[in-house]
């Protein structure tokens, strides 16, 4: 989860080099919640931490909240100013509710919360314990659901949440019930979301990414499925962490300020193309 503050602080100058920075971003005041990448020459990171980067770098002021402790008090650190770490498990409550509290405390209302967390199991439905597809659901969705019922609670009118969802949300994936259920649902739950808020002004939107080169997926990015997959993504490439904070800052942004309730497909592409089995 990472929040964003507005700090009234008007961002950096775009760089031509950065596809993320030419998105015009108004000053990020009492922004903050993101969680904790970067490809090419930099080491894996996630779709959070990066996130939690390119806002910090537009201007704001950044929370984010993970329950590594060591890791996200680093990340923060390693941002430095305008930028705080709390540790929480985002599928409990009351850890959320404390999180968003102490944040909002220290920063102010949020203008900007992003939703990132996630997981899947695989196992054939005839075979996945009934642990493991609660994990999952509360991995992707209860916690997606925590984040916006307490965001929106400290948020200023006129703000924005973005929920990660997945390709999966619509694409069905053999041995991946749990998952693809848990991120339907976060789709739906930001439709919902959507009309409940409309009226404050906080518009809420989902990014559904394809396959995305994260720390998670580093193993997996080696295998011939993964081969596969890219090989049946029209822009031939893995998506990266950079790719979704894009999105991400264009959905935080003014330029995005009639848009509400809706999913981005942010995957090359992949979901016009069969989707690849991982038994081919």
């Amino acid at each position: 989860m990472n929040c964003a503050s507005r700090t009234g602080k008007a961002p950096a100058a775009p760089s031509t080099d950065d596809p993320v920075h030419r998105i015009p971003l108004p000053p990020l005041r009492g922004a903050h919640l993101a969680r904790p990448q970067r490809p090419g020459h930099r080491r894996r990171v996630g779709i959070g931490l990066e996130t939690a980067r390119q806002l910090h770098a537009a201007g704001a002021t950044v929370t984010l909240v993970d329950i590594n402790a060591d890791a996200v008090r680093k990340h923060a650190s390693d941002l430095g100013d305008r930028a705080r770490a709390y540790v929480a498990d985002v599928t409990d409550e009351s850890q959320v509710r404390a999180a968003i509290q102490a944040a909002t405390a220290a920063f102010g209302p949020v203008h900007t919360a992003v939703n990132t967390t996630g997981g899947g199991t695989f196992g054939a439905i005839a075979d996945i314990e009934l642990k493991d597809w609660q994990r999952d659901i509360d991995l992707c969705l209860t916690s997606a659901f925590l984040g916006v019922k307490h965001e929106a609670q400290h948020m200023t009118e006129g703000g924005a949440i973005i929920n990660i969802a997945s390709l999966n949300a619509r694409q069905p994936a053999e041995g991946l019930a749990a998952y693809c259920a848990a991120k339907a649902g976060v789709e739906m739950l930001t439709k919902v979301a959507a009309m409940e808020l409309a009226p404050r002004g906080i518009r809420v939107n989902t990014i559904a990414p394809g396959l995305v080169d994260t720390p998670r997926m580093a193993q997996a990015m080696q295998t011939p499925f993964t081969d596969a997959v890219i090989g049946n993504t029209p822009l031939d490439r893995a998506g990266t962490p950079a790719d979704m904070a894009a999105v991400v800052l264009f959905l935080a942004s003014a330029d995005s300020g009639w848009i509400t309730g809706d999913t981005l497909r942010v995957d090359g592409g992949l979901h016009t193309k069969p989707y690849v089995s991982p038994h081919e």
